[in-house]
């Protein structure tokens, strides 16, 4: 077995500089955080803090301006299929089918395989998620939940070094929210893909991460705290509501924020 990566992602002095009227403005200032692979880890803060942003540039969407970001040995400069994403909307092309969305991007990624073996990954991934019946239904048949859940497949089925997820249950309805944060867990459980995901839901955070990151408040900002999640996985949401030390990591998140 293959030993696991401590520095697996590595962002060092991170800096994001925007232009504005009175000057040029620090969002983001001097961010370092380091990711051992295999591990979850969440990004919390106040709106407008810089956690999408640190996100994009992670994702290789927003340049940065100062420091650098290297993955499994490599710094990234620009976007690529090492990395996977989830944004709060599934962004899907409404004229193909759940099976062709995510086709499309396996295709891309594994240019030398045959078009059986890239639909038998799509086929995998999308079952996996509980959409294996609507392999031909396209967005604007499914559900909001179910384009997130055509999302995550999308996301899996490229089998990334990193997975990066940005508010993904945001739009959802909380007990849709509940059902694909469930999905999730147990997607990432499969085969522990090193994730990152933004998101302003303290329990949410609890529940999926390993490890959680609390931003400072912006300009400048920049890692406030990291805390460390005691609990053992798999996780159960209602034994975990009922557990003292939830409540008490769950006070000192929003005593932060």
């Amino acid at each position: 077995m293959n030993s696991v990566i401590e520095r697996y992602l590595e962002l060092w002095r991170i800096t994001k500089t925007y232009d504005s009227p009175a000057g040029p403005v620090n969002v983001v200032q001097d961010f370092n955080l380091t990711i051992r692979q295999g591990e979850f880890v969440s990004l919390i803060g106040h709106s407008g803090c810089g956690k999408s942003t640190v996100l994009s540039m992670v994702a290789g969407l927003s340049d940065y301006s100062a420091g650098g970001i290297v993955l499994a040995g490599r710094e990234i400069s620009g976007p690529g299929p090492d990395r996977g994403v989830v944004f709060q909307s599934p962004s899907l092309l409404p004229w193909l089918t759940a099976l062709e969305n995510v086709t499309l991007g396996v295709r891309q990624v594994r240019r030398e395989a045959s078009r059986s073996a890239v639909d038998e990954i799509a086929v995998r991934s999308l079952t996996l998620v509980g959409l294996g019946d609507s392999l031909d239904q396209r967005p604007g048949e499914l559900s909001q939940g179910m384009r997130q859940r055509v999302a995550l497949a999308r996301a899996f089925a490229l089998d990334p070094k990193l997975l990066l997820l940005d508010e993904p249950f945001g739009m959802l309805d909380s007990l849709t929210r509940m059902e694909l944060q469930q999905v999730l867990i147990d997607l990432w459980m499969s085969d522990r893909k090193t994730a990152l995901m933004v998101t302003h839901d303290v329990d949410e955070a609890l529940l999926l991460s390993d490890r959680i990151v609390m931003m400072t408040n912006g300009p400048e900002a920049t890692v406030g705290g990291i805390l460390e999640i005691p609990f053992a996985r798999p996780r159960d949401r209602a034994t975990l509501l009922d557990d003292p030390e939830f409540s008490r990591l769950k006070g000192d998140l929003l005593r932060f924020l």
